[in-house]
């Protein structure tokens, strides 16, 4: 008996995300995303998991955004309460593209304050494209405990998801000026000057920061 001919695609599609090479792991989660098929979420969402590559990573993203939301966005909730933490970072990514804003609620305090950067990272960008209007305010205030954590890739993200919120984070950002910890300091005020000043970038802001500090100032007072 000759199986269909879109069956065979579907089985080439699925062992294709599962493949040596990453290459043909790409064209697979390409061909799924050009053609959404319900039956390929689950794939999609397990192989988002514990797929290694960063550029499959995102072609899995893409291929879920292809299809309904009603179907991936309860799978995807079920990986953010994974103890896996590409797991939960690769679905509040995931999330963050579809925008679907049933999904705030999953958006906990330990997600934005997960141990692992990339989680967190990923619940910060996630948030602020999903958080309700009128609840901004009490982000912000969650978010502006993260001040000063991590390197400054970490650092960027952060202060990136602080100024996709507005102007309504500087009364934060002031009070972090204050703090006792020299490195929520510099972060408060460089993420201050990048909001002034986007086009200084993350270095410049820091270096500058990082002055003001040492000169004993909050930043204030420029």
């Amino acid at each position: 008996m000759t199986m269909p001919t879109q069956d065979t695609d579907t089985t080439r599609a699925l062992q294709g995300l599962e493949d040596g090479r990453s290459s043909v792991r790409l064209r697979a989660a390409m061909a799924v995303g050009t053609t959404p098929d319900p039956g390929f979420i689950d794939k999609l969402v397990e192989r988002c998991a514990i797929e290694p590559e960063f550029y499959v990573r995102e072609m899995l993203t893409w291929a879920l955004t292809r299809h309904s939301a009603a179907m991936t966005v309860p799978k995807l909730l079920d990986e953010v309460r994974s103890e896996r933490a590409q797991a939960r970072s690769q679905a509040l990514h995931t999330l963050s593209k579809i925008g679907d804003r049933r999904a705030w609620p999953a958006i906990t305090r330990s997600l934005l304050s997960d141990a692992d950067d990339e989680v967190a990272r990923s619940a910060w960008r996630a948030a602020v494209v999903l958080v309700p209007e009128g609840e901004e305010p009490e982000l912000a205030a969650v978010l502006s405990t993260q001040l000063g954590r991590g390197e400054r890739e970490t650092q960027l993200s952060l202060s990136r998801a602080l100024i996709a919120l507005g102007e309504m984070i500087l009364p934060i950002l002031h009070a972090a000026m204050k703090d006792l910890d020299p490195r929520v300091r510099t972060h408060a005020i460089a993420t201050e000057r990048l909001l002034r000043d986007p086009d200084a970038g993350f270095e410049f802001a820091i270096e500058e920061a990082k002055r003001v500090v040492a000169l004993g100032r909050t930043g204030q007072e420029e």
